[in-house]
């Protein structure tokens, strides 16, 4: 298995991603451009999505990236219940919400599954490498 570098790297921050444009794109368009209080949270909400993926990849170590993973699970479920809000408006057809609906089902399962391999990975993180002492030759310590 390749080693992941980046959050960027990572296929669930990808879809992430894919979804908080298409639901800006459904944002920016047509009727719900106006509803804004409404069209901030569901933006919000998606882009929370991708934001706490990267976050918890940054922090360097298994049990923090599981818990910002289980935020970022949150996210996809709040979205796919704000978007039930937008159909029952006429802001969008089934069709989108569908799309969209199946598109954040399947961004949610991706961070499931990548919770379960880490839970179960031995991995503990970069921040706990442990390096062998340096010694120190300074002023006072020949």
């Amino acid at each position: 298995m390749a080693t992941i570098s980046r959050f960027e790297d990572l296929k669930m921050w990808q879809e992430a991603r894919v979804l908080c444009q298409r639901v800006f794109a459904m944002c920016t368009s047509g009727k719900m451009k106006n509803d804004f209080s409404f069209r901030d949270q569901i933006l919000r909400s998606s882009g929370s999505v991708m934001d706490n993926i990267a976050e918890g990849f940054e922090r360097d170590g298994k049990k923090e990236f599981i818990q910002f993973l289980s935020y970022s699970k949150g996210s996809p479920g709040e979205v796919r219940s704000q978007l039930y809000r937008p159909l029952d408006r006429n802001y969008i057809e089934e069709m989108e919400f569908k799309q969209l609906y199946q598109l954040s089902e399947r961004v949610s399962k991706m961070i499931g599954s990548m919770m379960g391999y880490l839970k179960y990975s031995r991995y503990k993180g970069t921040k706990f490498k442990v390096e062998e002492p340096k010694t120190f030759y300074g002023e006072g310590f020949d």
